[in-house]
């Protein structure tokens, strides 16, 4: 794993998204990149966070932004989930967590006393050159969408 440095070029991926199209990084150029990360599908803490970028999606999108979920699942589970909870966002598949491993976020984690490799919470702001500007880990979900709107609307010089 290369490890990431802010201002370094964010690692390239490309992906399936819920609609079974190739995604890659380098679609975007010119756009900033709101990548996340996260566990699973349907669970509470990921469909808070993925309601609360929808709920700020026209503003990141103001912001020249594009806003691309990242999890294990797979591109039927996804549309499940997008089609629930009315996601503008694409959701990308990474079964074989190739992507979550270049950026670090495929984790040993613990839990009820057990330990398992999964996704860690992650959100990656790549600027529109292909630059990775930011990283938030282990990311709580309370609040987290909007410093991540209020870090990229201070770098596009708005208050």
């Amino acid at each position: 794993m290369m490890s990431l440095i802010e201002g370094n070029k964010a690692p390239a991926f490309s992906l399936l998204n819920e609609k079974e199209e190739m995604v890659s990084l380098a679609d975007f150029q010119g756009k900033y990149v709101i990548l996340y990360f996260y566990p699973k599908d349907m669970t509470q803490g990921c469909t808070t966070e993925a309601c609360d970028f929808r709920d700020k999606h026209e503003d990141f999108s103001r912001l020249n932004a594009v806003v691309l979920g990242v999890s294990l699942d797979d591109a039927k589970r996804h549309v499940k989930f997008i089609d629930k909870h009315g996601l503008p966002f694409s959701l990308l598949v990474d079964s074989e967590h190739q992507t979550a491993e270049a950026y670090g976020v495929w984790v040993l984690k613990k839990m009820y006393g057990r330990e398992f490799m999964g996704v860690e919470r992650s959100t990656f702001l790549i600027d529109p050159q292909g630059c990775l500007v930011k990283s938030w880990r282990k990311v709580r979900v309370k609040n987290h969408i909007e410093e991540v709107y209020t870090f990229l609307a201070q770098l596009e010089g708005i208050q």
